[in-house]
């Protein structure tokens, strides 16, 4: 049936339908960082799901575990990088770039919480007191906008798990649905959905993770390496050198080298000239450590699950550069997907429409969502679940 004969026979339910469109895409555009953040998750977490629920066999035991057990502590780790970070962007610009007062805390104890050297030094009961935690739920009661961003901050927190949780379980359910609504095998839109998916998930899982994932390991391990360096040569911002590593990783080719190789050439003449030869062992362990944890692990950890690329590493580099400006911080999320809308879109559909004969039906490479085998309709119509995919 074409959209003209739609329009004519059900005029009131295209209506219907055009505004509960509207009331979606309102919804959509009023919390699409948390949205876009909460597709992020799925996708980082979904090649650890599926080796999980090939174990356990249980797809809500398997996205919880992949969620609670392995994403949110992650999510900690990297808070805990940040506020590493915010410190050290407080002492070299004197400024207040993150004012703990905000968030009920005293500026001494966000100091010492966030310093690497103190916090390995000393007992971790003391952070614990009675007085601390008094003056901390204290500072909370008396400060209502401080409770208003803690409210907004667990809401949007809980609504990026939930997304996620729900995709991980449940996407072999939205995949059938959405082949049985628009396409069977090998249409125009399955070829889409294919290859959006799974430039999404190289996009999501191999880049920005590993991005993540180095810098958190960098600026950690950066902080904590200044603990044992020599007064004379320590790491120069060492948490902001970890930050920008991260950022570096994006880039091809060179990567992170493109940061801590400087950093080590300047330390190396800072030993030599006027810290002394003896300092040389810490500037061979700070190469050391860069190569093997901060540059190498990262990569063999992500490296196995990540396939090729098809959307252009400029391209790319574009997007994550001008995401953030446009958007904010959920630029960085948002504006990969979008490219990668666009640029499949340009590759499988515009060619299809603008063809005088409709293409033939192509091979099919990828999975869309999780289903690894074509999805069959049955008898009745409908879609049977799919064997899960061991991607």
């Amino acid at each position: 049936m074409s959209i003209q004969s739609t329009l004519r026979q059900h005029p009131i339910w295209m209506l219907v339908g055009i505004a509960l469109l509207g009331a979606v895409a309102y919804v959509v555009s009023s919390f699409i960082g948390t949205l876009v953040f909460g597709l992020f998750l799925y996708y980082s977490t979904r090649p650890v799901y599926n080796r999980i629920e090939g174990r356990v066999g249980n797809p809500s035991v398997a996205a919880g575990i992949s969620i609670f057990a392995l994403a949110l502590p992650a999510l900690a780790l990297v808070t805990y990088a940040l506020l590493i970070v915010f410190r050290q962007l407080n002492e070299l610009t004197r400024t207040t770039a993150l004012d703990p007062t905000d968030f009920g805390l005293d500026p001494a104890v966000f100091n010492r919480i966030t310093d690497p050297a103190v916090l390995l030094s000393t007992d971790i009961r003391e952070f614990l007191s009675a007085e601390l935690v008094g003056s901390v739920l204290g500072s909370l009661t008396s400060a209502v906008e401080t409770l208003s961003v803690f409210a907004i901050a667990i809401i949007n927190l809980f609504a990026m798990v939930a997304l996620a949780f729900y995709l991980l379980r449940d996407d072999h359910r939205i995949s059938a649905w959405l082949l049985d609504a628009f396409g069977d095998k090998g249409t125009l839109f399955r070829r889409y959905l294919v290859a959006v998916d799974r430039d999404l998930k190289d996009i999501f899982f191999g880049n920005i993770l590993n991005a993540v994932f180095a810098g958190t390991i960098a600026v950690i391990t950066y902080s904590v390496l200044n603990v044992i360096a020599p007064p004379a040569l320590p790491i120069p911002a060492a948490a902001l050198v970890g930050l920008l590593a991260g950022v570096a990783s994006l880039i091809p080719v060179v990567g992170m080298k493109l940061i801590y190789v400087p950093v080590g050439l300047y330390m190396t003449i800072q030993s030599i000239t006027t810290a002394g030869t003896e300092t040389l062992w810490f500037v061979v362990l700070f190469f050391l450590l860069s190569l093997v944890v901060v540059d190498s692990i990262p990569d063999l950890v992500l490296r196995p699950y990540v396939s090729g690329r098809n959307v252009h590493v400029g391209a790319l580099m574009l997007a994550y550069t001008l995401g953030p400006l446009l958007f904010g911080w959920y630029g960085l999320f948002l504006m990969p997907v979008l490219l990668v809308l666009v640029v499949q879109f340009a590759r499988i559909v515009l060619p299809d429409l603008l063809a005088d004969e409709p293409s033939t039906p192509m091979e099919l490479v990828g999975v869309p969502l999780r289903p690894s085998q074509p999805v069959e309709p049955a008898e009745d119509g409908s879609l049977p679940r799919s064997e899960q995919s061991t991607e």
